[in-house]
């Protein structure tokens, strides 16, 4: 992989150039270009020209800007395969708002419970396991154990998901401030826990095998189980901060809003203002919980193992932390 590829995708940028896009603020920004949807319309053979175009070394005018933002928004970093539309950033948007919303809604029974988090736990493992950074693998083929992994984690995530409609159902909870309990605040640090135990799992290969870090110079160094927790790590906890704020904030304003008396008089209000918040802040935390930690990670030269360390030349190492 060429130094370019410790950015976004390949050829974009060198690790010195690249601290420029450390800032959050910067990272938001290009996240927000990045997540438009219109990009997904796009062909398959547009993207790969957009790719060739970025990986060419040529000087990129304004012209050049879409495809730019085409080639990084649709493009493995690691493997320059075109990623499959429905788990490219831009579509996590639109495909994840109706399962969340779904997801939060107070079921009456278990199965609808159970169906809707099967779905959303569905789509965020294989989105999960498509933006990975696969510097490690020496073939595209998923093998046995990683979709065991999958199927493990979509099955358990489900379970746990819908523990709070099973324990009203089990139960017979009648009481309205423990279903208040079970519907509104258990969620919440539920649907963060289970992000983080999606990420985690389904990219533990990555800690187990190691990614593949750089010097300042770009250069490969080798693989780094360290970096590869590291990158594990900082993805899963994205992806809590993601999922646990687009619960927290439209069922804590649900609680403040039912206190008024226009919701207590109109109770049908409830339905679509949940839908509109949960669609809304999901659509916000986005970009947010991409911007958190730079797609470019570093790790300290003592933090990684010892026969890398003296490849380090003072400085720290690189490596692609994955989405």
């Amino acid at each position: 992989m060429s130094p370019a590829g410790l950015t976004w995708t390949p050829c974009c940028l060198c690790p010195r150039k690249a601290n420029l896009l450390q800032s959050l603020l910067s990272r938001l920004q290009i996240w927000f270009n990045l997540l438009d949807p219109t990009v997904l319309l796009s062909s398959d053979a547009e993207i790969k020209n957009a790719h060739v175009l970025l990986g060419s070394g040529q000087k990129l005018n304004e012209k050049d800007g879409h495809a730019q933002t085409l080639s990084l928004s649709s493009v493995h970093a690691d493997s320059g395969a075109v990623l499959p539309l429905i788990f490219r950033p831009p579509a996590l948007m639109p495909i994840s708002a109706p399962l969340v919303v779904a997801s939060l809604l107070p079921h009456s029974s278990v199965k609808p419970a159970l169906f809707w988090q099967f779905l959303l736990h569905s789509y965020s493992a294989g989105f999960n396991y498509a933006n990975r950074n696969s510097s490690s693998e020496e073939s595209n083929n998923t093998s046995l154990k990683q979709l065991l992994l999958i199927a493990g984690t979509v099955s358990y995530a489900t379970c746990a998901g819908a523990l709070p409609q099973i324990f009203i159902n089990r139960l017979g909870v009648r009481s309205a401030p423990i279903q208040t309990l079970f519907r509104s605040i258990l969620p919440i640090p539920l649907c963060a826990v289970l992000a983080f135990f999606n990420v985690y799992i389904v990219r533990s290969g990555e800690s187990e095998s190691g990614i593949q870090v750089f010097d300042p110079n770009g250069t490969p160094v080798g693989l780094s189980k360290a970096a590869g927790d590291k990158a594990v790590r900082e993805t899963a906890l994205s992806r809590a901060a993601l999922f646990g704020t687009t619960a927290a904030v439209p069922n804590l304003l649900l609680l403040l809003l039912q206190r008024t008396r226009l919701f207590q008089r109109s109770a049908l209000l409830a339905a679509p203002v949940r839908h509109i918040s949960v669609a809304l802040v999901l659509g916000m935390m986005i970009p947010v919980s991409f911007s958190l930690f730079p797609q470019l990670g570093t790790i300290e030269k003592d933090n990684v193992e010892e026969e890398l360390q003296a490849a380090a030349d003072g400085g720290p190492f690189y490596y692609h932390r994955g989405l």
